[in-house]
C-alpha cells in the first residue's frame, strides 16, 4: 500500500498530466482539483522532486505561482528550463514575467473526468499537548 505522500505526488503527477500544451495552472489549482486546496505549497514540493524517469512525462513546467509567474524558488536552472519550454508551447510572458491567465489558464479537468485512483486524502492533524 502506498504511503499518502506517495499517493499524494501521483495525485498531482495525474492533474499535471491533463494541463495541455500552450496552457498553464497555478498550484493552487493543482491542489484544489485533488481535493487539497491549502497545499499548494505541496503541489510545488511533488513536482520538484519529480522522478527523471518521468521528467518527460509529466509537463511539470506547465504549473506556474498564483502571480501567473515562474517560481524561483529550487535550483537556478529550472526557471530558465520552464521559461524556455513554455514558450517553446507557445505560451507568452508579459514585460513583468507573468502569464495572461485569462488567455493561456487551464480551465480544469473535462467534466467528465474520472481520476485513475481516489483523489480523497486526510493529513493527519498534529497532536498538541
Amino acid at each position: 500500500m502506498p504511503k499518502p505522500a506517495e499517493e499524494f505526488m501521483q495525485a498531482v503527477y495525474a492533474v499535471t498530466q491533463l494541463i495541455p500544451p500552450g496552457q498553464v495552472a497555478t498550484y493552487g489549482q493543482v491542489a484544489t482539483y485533488i481535493t487539497t486546496p491549502r497545499h499548494a505549497r505541496a503541489v510545488g514540493a511533488a513536482l520538484r522532486h519529480l522522478p527523471p524517469s518521468l521528467s518527460g512525462k509529466i509537463p511539470w513546467q506547465r504549473v506556474i505561482n498564483a502571480q501567473g509567474r515562474i517560481s524561483l524558488r529550487g535550483d537556478g536552472e529550472r526557471p530558465v528550463l520552464q521559461l524556455t519550454l513554455l514558450r517553446s508551447e507557445g505560451v507568452e510572458f508579459g514585460p513583468s514575467g507573468r502569464v495572461n491567465m485569462a488567455v493561456y489558464g487551464w480551465r480544469g479537468p473535462p467534466p467528465d473526468w474520472e481520476p485513475p485512483f481516489s483523489l480523497l486524502f486526510s493529513f493527519p492533524k498534529s497532536k498538541r499537548g
